[in-house]
């Protein structure tokens, strides 16, 4: 997947706008038959998924940490899991250890048709009813004219509806270029970045990783302890206390905060940048940051420094722009508990 293919701006507008298609096979696929095994993995309740449903979780180390955060998808007794293409070889021993051969690493084409003409676009191309397919749904369906089966759900990863389709190889080919020829615009990771980021969604290894725990990274709301009696970190969760906490920022200058910038408060550096941007919707620099939890409240004053000067920033809420359509996991109800985060 190359950084862009005509421009990060023209790519992220064409998203925000229109539409646009990302080839994101490099995505980690697993197909897994024991769900049994599967529940004690994630923190969420997969029994309150119906047959056709999907759930944004997090796979938990026995610290509590994040090992990834995934999204799981019922068919019936059987489930499909996508993860990072970057946590590929410890997630794959990680699910053999646990559920043993019962996993398989599909070789599928994953594409992404995401924006607002994502369903009219996608319509003229496959036999069902799309308008039926809610959000966080995934079902198969036929492509025209050849009666190809594919795979699609209405998710995403950039705030705006859309769709993610799975199909073989070469068939997920032709489709990349019937959207093309339907005037799709291919986008790249510059503006999956500053698309997902401007929704408020979570990169792996950046924003989270396995010396954070969810109600850290703000992801309590994953974590069912009332519902789910038994999963890997559970006990840890219990027993957590809150050392830091991950904010929204917004820079009241055009400075950018960038990954791995110090965050400062009274003199004193406190905190990190996880991401950041210049958001081209907002036309303002953005980012994440984990701070103490006493500095995490909306309107908080603090400091980044950038190039070794300190430049103002504020807390607000790590959801940037409205949810424009399915790409952000509806609300989840939150276990009582001392750490839980109810912001999504």
């Amino acid at each position: 997947m190359p950084l862009h293919y005509t421009g990060i701006l023209e790519e992220h507008r064409s998203v925000r706008s229109r539409a646009g298609v990302f080839d994101v096979s490099h995505m980690a696929k697993w197909l897994i038959r024991d769900g049994a095994g599967l529940q004690k993995l994630v923190p969420t309740d997969l029994g309150a998924l119906a047959n056709g449903q999907a759930v944004y979780t997090l796979l938990l180390n026995p610290q509590g940490g994040i090992k990834d955060d995934v999204i799981i998808y019922r068919h019936q007794d059987i489930f499909t899991l996508i993860s990072n293409c970057a946590t590929y070889s410890k997630v794959k021993l990680w699910l053999e250890e646990h559920l043993g051969i019962g996993v398989i690493s599909l070789n599928r084409v994953l594409l992404a048709l995401q924006g607002q003409d994502a369903e009219q676009v996608l319509q003229s191309l496959v036999t069902d009813d799309l308008s039926k397919l809610a959000p966080f749904h995934h079902t198969h369906t036929y492509l025209e004219g050849n009666g190809a089966e594919i795979w699609l759900a209405r998710t995403g990863y950039t705030g705006e509806d859309g769709f993610e389709i799975m199909a073989d190889p070469d068939i997920g080919r032709q489709l990349w270029q019937k959207l093309l020829d339907r005037q799709v615009v291919p986008c790249g990771l510059g503006c999956r970045d500053t698309l997902r980021l401007e929704a408020g969604l979570h990169l792996y290894g950046q924003d989270m990783d396995e010396t954070t725990n969810p109600y850290e990274a703000g992801l309590g709301w994953t974590v069912h302890l009332d519902r789910v009696p038994d999963f890997v970190g559970r006990a840890a969760l219990l027993e957590s206390k809150m050392q830091k906490k991950l904010v929204g920022i917004k820079m009241l200058d055009r400075q950018i905060p960038r990954h791995g910038y110090p965050v400062a408060h009274g003199g004193e550096i406190v905190g990190t940048v996880t991401s950041g941007t210049l958001s081209p919707t907002l036309n303002l620099p953005i980012g994440f940051a984990y701070v103490p939890p006493e500095l995490a409240k909306i309107g908080q004053a603090l400091e980044v420094i950038i190039r070794g000067k300190p430049q103002s920033a504020v807390v607000c809420k790590r959801q940037f722009l409205k949810n424009q359509g399915s790409a952000l996991p509806p609300p989840t109800p939150v276990v009582k508990h001392k750490n839980s985060d109810k912001t999504p």
